[in-house]
């Protein structure tokens, strides 16, 4: 099958795979805004649902690079023609995880108070954060199944049907949060916290049936789970294996940015969680790109086009870049109005906006790192986006972090340390990935 570079291929694939990818930031966005608003107790819980959010986040993070492994398998054994040798791997792969994510549940449920100290929570705020946790930590199984099915449709090429499932997700969780939060006069009791928290888990149940529905009505590919395991499954469990330390270190640089906002405050924290879910509906906009570099650099790995590859990254950095400059001038343009969407607090947004300028410079540097970062995992390159991860997070972020601190910089301690672990993933990745290819491409 022949792939032309081209936008309209490449939007093809990326646009339908940036939609699907902002839903998860949305869906927090979606909390952040409606708790912000409620009316009592709201910098409290809004300070609970980014201190939870950042835990969830790990968790799948380090379990849904499932997501990554799976399409690079399919998606280079599509550019090879032999895509009927891993026809059972995804039930497999999604047997595993969702075994793993049960029991997760049932190590973490019974401590979830003990977790959440470890983020300086504590009061009200650790009350909220407990009672958030154990409701939405239900709906992980079904985060991960999704995810799953996601990576084998990316493997096929296809971002589509991820597309559909992600809009579907994300309008039934709105809904609901406005439903269950505020409540329906005669109907249905607010519902504050929990009711985001339920609302959450109703949205991730009815994506993982709308994801098993069109894995088995759209593609050739089962859910039934067969043995003896895939001859990929070793591959399969050594990619997943360093993208979960990869992850950890990832987290890491999430956990000590939530720990550090957290101590200076209530308005920090609750600043924090709107400046970091900002963040991260920008750099999963950007992942749109990274997405479709991911899904074509494992189909031109797997049929050995070099030529290609090169290709490819030149057009997607230029692409990821000015994604990343729109997205800073549209930030700028709305920065006075930004922070009133999610709190009324003028501690809060007078925090945020200390700080939101460095989220908006840090776009199209996110390019850089994303897109490259989803090409080394199309290709099944883990183990070294795992050194790299853990030398930028040990030997850049929280040596800066801990040294502005000590100048007593607050948020700005840790958007800065942020923005610095950002250009030391990024820079390394460009460098690494013209010495692979290109001394390739001019031997032929």
């Amino acid at each position: 099958m022949k792939t032309d570079i081209t936008l309209k291929n490449i939007n093809k694939l990326a646009i339908p795979a940036l939609i699907a990818g902002v839903a998860e930031p949305i869906l927090s966005l979606t909390d952040t805004a409606i708790i912000g608003n409620v009316d009592y107790n709201a910098a409290e819980s809004l300070a609970a649902v980014g201190i939870v959010g950042t835990f969830i986040s790990m968790l799948i993070w380090v379990l849904g690079q499932t997501r990554s492994a799976i399409s690079s398998i399919v998606s280079q054994h599509l550019g090879a023609n032999k895509l009927d040798h891993v026809k059972n791997l995804p039930a497999q792969a999604i047997f595993i995880i969702t075994s793993l994510s049960i029991l997760i549940i049932i190590t973490t449920w019974p401590f979830a108070s003990q977790i959440f100290k470890l983020y300086n929570a504590s009061s009200l705020i650790l009350d909220y954060s407990v009672d958030y946790y154990r409701i939405r930590v239900f709906g992980f199984p079904f985060t991960l199944f999704t995810f799953a099915v996601f990576g084998t449709f990316r493997g096929l090429q296809n971002t589509f049907y991820p597309m559909v499932i992600a809009i579907i997700g994300t309008i039934v969780n709105i809904i609901f949060d406005f439903v269950l939060v505020y409540g329906v006069e005669g109907l249905i009791n607010p519902m504050h916290i929990k009711g985001a928290a339920y609302a959450s888990v109703i949205a991730q149940v009815i994506m993982a049936l709308c994801s098993a529905y069109f894995l088995l009505k759209k593609t050739d590919i089962s859910l039934r789970v067969s043995f003896p395991f895939n001859t990929e499954i070793k591959n399969f469990t050594l990619m997943i294996l360093n993208l979960f330390v990869r992850t950890l270190a990832l987290n890491v640089t999430l956990y000590f940015a939530t720990r550090f906002a957290t101590s200076f405050g209530t308005e920090y924290i609750a600043a924090y969680t709107i400046a970091i879910n900002l963040w991260f509906l920008g750099a999963f906009i950007i992942d749109g790109y990274a997405s479709a570099g991911n899904i074509l650099s494992g189909k031109f790995f797997g049929a050995k086009n070099h030529k290609k590859l090169i290709e490819l990254s030149h057009f997607l950095i230029k692409c990821g870049i000015g994604v990343g400059i729109i997205l800073a001038v549209l930030g700028l343009m709305a920065y006075n109005f930004v922070g009133s969407v999610f709190t009324q607090d003028a501690l809060v947004l007078n925090e945020f906006y200390k700080v939101f300028w460095i989220v908006l410079a840090m776009q199209p540097l996110c390019a850089l790192a994303f897109i490259f970062d989803g090409m080394f995992k199309g290709m099944g390159k883990m183990k070294f986006l795992r050194n790299l991860l853990l030398l930028s997070t040990g030997l850049v972020f929280i040596p800066v972090l801990f040294l502005l601190d000590h100048f007593d910089l607050k948020l700005y301690a840790v958007f800065i340390a942020l923005t610095l672990w950002i250009i030391a993933r990024g820079i390394p990745l460009f460098i690494k990935f013209r010495q692979l290819f290109l001394p390739r491409v001019q031997k032929t």
